[in-house]
């Protein structure tokens, strides 16, 4: 078998495995070379993958279980835990959504639960010519580039982190009762501790809803200020996507969104899988 290769992406935190192919079991060693390469390159890109749904599901659950999406919207129609992303209707044309979905806002999976994922996965099915790309904000650098004072002073912080805050805050439809009992809102610190790497990062993003022992509104404008700071262009790169890309990301390290293209000429279909979170990563 030829061994495989990770080398980092120019410019990026990220880096791309080649000589890889995902549709197949891998061994003990195979699997963690390639976590200790997501821990220290945070996002990695394996191209030039063929994946059904299930060969995903598969490949997904070497990592740990999965879990599937919250919104019952969300959930694939074939396999539950694969959430189909499509600016398609059911004849196959570009249509835009008629409310957001919340894609475009900056987040990490499932900050709203006591154990947020480990890891997200997305193989692009569909890859737009212009625009679309997965853009992901590195909290570690965010987190280091404050000045140590405000370092301290956030590492005292804690933010609760809320579905319905976030629906509200994305223009989305309004969360359902069952939704809102399976993820009541979640107090994180606002600087968490990686637990693989010992790192320190931010834990924000558009599903922060307010800051604990501060007034509301107090609250949400500094959680704005830091979501504005730790977005700058210093601490983003983008993934561009091409056909049958599949790229595996760190949640507890990463905020990540979509960037806009034309969603009624441009087609964009990925499929995402979610590995979920918990002390044994």
């Amino acid at each position: 078998m030829t061994d495989i290769l990770v080398t980092d992406i120019p410019k990026s935190m990220g880096a791309t495995v080649l000589n890889f192919d995902a549709a197949n079991p891998m061994s003990n060693d195979t699997r963690t070379l390639i976590i200790h390469a997501l821990h220290d390159r945070q996002f990695l890109v394996f191209p030039n993958q063929t994946l059904t749904q299930a060969q995903q599901v598969a490949f997904t659950q070497q990592f740990g279980p999965l879990e599937q999406h919250i919104n019952a919207d969300f959930q694939g129609d074939d396999i539950a835990q694969v959430h189909v992303l499509s600016n398609l209707d059911d004849n196959g044309v570009p249509t835009k959504p008629e409310a957001p979905t919340g894609t475009e806002c900056w987040h990490t999976d499932k900050s709203y639960t006591p154990t947020p994922s480990f890891a997200t996965l997305l193989y692009g099915i569909e890859a737009p010519a212009v625009g679309g790309e997965t853009l992901f904000a590195n909290m570690y650098a965010a987190h280091d580039a404050l000045p140590e004072a405000d370092q301290r002073r956030y590492a005292e912080m804690t933010v609760v982190h809320s579905w319905e805050q976030s629906r509200l805050k994305s223009g989305s439809r309004p969360p359902s009762e069952q939704e809102k009992h399976a993820a009541p809102p979640t107090p994180h610190p606002m600087v968490r501790t990686h637990p693989a790497t010992g790192r320190k990062a931010l834990y924000i993003g558009t599903h922060a809803s307010h800051i604990d022992d501060m007034l509301i509104e107090e609250g949400r404008a500094l959680l704005d200020e830091l979501l504005t700071y730790a977005t700058q262009d210093q601490f983003v790169v983008a993934h561009k996507w091409r056909k049958d890309d599949l790229v595996i990301w760190d949640n507890p390290s990463l905020l990540h969104r979509g960037a806009t293209y034309d969603e009624t000429k441009e087609k964009r279909v990925l499929h995402r899988t979610v590995v979920r979170g918990g002390p044994t990563f």
